[in-house]
């Protein structure tokens, strides 16, 4: 018995990398800078929301399988950035996705 789970899935990424480059060009060399990546699931599809703050700003990065394109928002005040964040992530969650990461970027 086969079923849609069964398949593996193919994700491609490579098309959002002219998009993500405004959240990657978030780069301060400085050692207060702080990045947290959540991964969420929801039946078949997979979520990535992921932060960086730093002491003059911060980012907020979404890639929702039912979107066209990753969104990313810029904040001055960290503070503010992380308050959405948790609001964010709150929500999906209360929306049936399954929290299956949450900490520092995933590289490799």
């Amino acid at each position: 018995m086969s079923s849609e789970r069964d398949e593996p899935q193919d994700w491609e990424l490579g098309e959002f990398d002219e998009t993500l480059e405004e959240f990657d060009d978030f780069e301060i060399e400085h050692e207060d800078v702080k990045h947290r990546t959540v991964i969420l699931r929801k039946e078949q599809m997979v979520a990535l929301l992921c932060i960086k703050t730093a002491s003059v700003g911060a980012a907020i990065c979404r890639v929702d399988p039912r979107e066209a394109m990753p969104s990313v928002q810029i904040y001055d005040d960290a503070s503010v950035a992380e308050e959405w964040f948790s609001k964010s992530l709150r929500t999906s969650r209360k929306n049936g996705w399954n929290l299956v990461y949450d900490g520092l970027p995933l590289k490799g």
